[in-house]
C-alpha cells in the first residue's frame, strides 16, 4: 500500500535517494532497479519518477550521494595528513580506499550514461567538480609558476592513470600481471608524471 503522504517532498527524496544508495552498494548498477527501491520504502514507482523526473534522474541522484562521499573522504584525509606529506599522494590513496570499501556505488559512477544527447545536470556537475577540484588543485600546486596553467589538463591524466591502476587493481588484472603494490604503482607513475612537467612533490 501506497504511503505518498507520509513524507514531504524533501523528506521523500532523502528515503529515495538513501534506499537507492543502500540498494546499488549491495547489488550494483547492472542489477539496480528502481522498482525495487520503490517496494524497499513502500511507495509505487511512479512516485520515484514524480520526485526525479526519470530514471536517470534517480541515477544522478544516486550516484551524487556516492561523490558527496568520496568528497567528504578526501577532505577528512587531507586535513588529517601528516605534516610534510603530500596531499597530492593522500588523495590517489583515498581513490584506493574508498574504491575497495565502496566497490559496486563506485564502479556506477563510471557504469551509468546519460544519454549524448543529454546534458549533465548542474547539481550534480557541482558535485563531480567538487572530488575533481581537489585533484586539480593539488596537482597545481605541485607545479612551478611558470606551468601552473597545465594543471588541470595534467590533472585529468593523473586521474586516469590512477583510475587504471585501481580498476586493475580490483578486478584481479594486476594479479595477472605481477603487479603487488597497485597503489605504489600509481603514486610512482603519478610522480614521473609530475616530474617531467617541471614539478615537485606537492603540498
Amino acid at each position: 500500500m501506497s504511503r505518498r503522504s507520509d513524507h514531504t517532498r524533501e523528506e521523500l527524496a532523502e528515503l529515495i535517494v538513501g534506499e537507492g544508495h543502500l540498494l546499488l552498494s549491495e547489488v550494483g548498477y547492472a542489477r539496480f532497479s528502481a522498482r525495487e527501491v520503490a517496494k524497499r520504502i513502500g511507495y509505487s514507482v511512479g512516485t520515484l519518477y514524480n520526485v526525479f523526473g526519470s530514471y536517470d534522474g534517480l541515477m544522478l541522484a544516486v550516484n551524487g550521494r556516492t561523490l558527496d562521499m568520496w568528497r567528504a573522504a578526501l577532505v577528512a584525509r587531507l586535513e588529517g595528513a601528516p605534516a610534510g606529506a603530500s596531499r597530492l599522494e593522500q588523495a590517489i590513496a583515498v581513490y584506493f580506499d574508498f574504491a575497495a570499501h565502496h566497490r559496486h556505488a563506485w564502479a556506477a559512477l563510471y557504469d551509468f550514461r546519460l544519454p549524448e544527447d543529454a546534458a549533465l545536470p548542474a547539481s550534480y556537475a557541482e558535485k563531480l567538480a567538487g572530488v575533481t577540484g581537489i585533484l586539480i588543485d593539488e596537482v597545481t600546486a605541485a607545479l612551478p609558476p611558470a606551468r601552473k596553467a597545465a594543471g588541470p589538463e595534467l590533472a585529468r591524466s593523473i586521474f586516469a592513470l590512477v583510475h587504471g591502476h585501481c580498476f586493475f587493481a580490483l578486478n584481479g588484472t594486476f594479479d595477472l600481471l605481477g603487479e603487488t603494490d597497485p597503489l605504489a604503482a600509481a603514486i610512482a607513475r603519478t610522480r614521473e608524471a609530475i616530474a617531467a612537467a617541471g614539478g615537485g612533490a606537492g603540498r
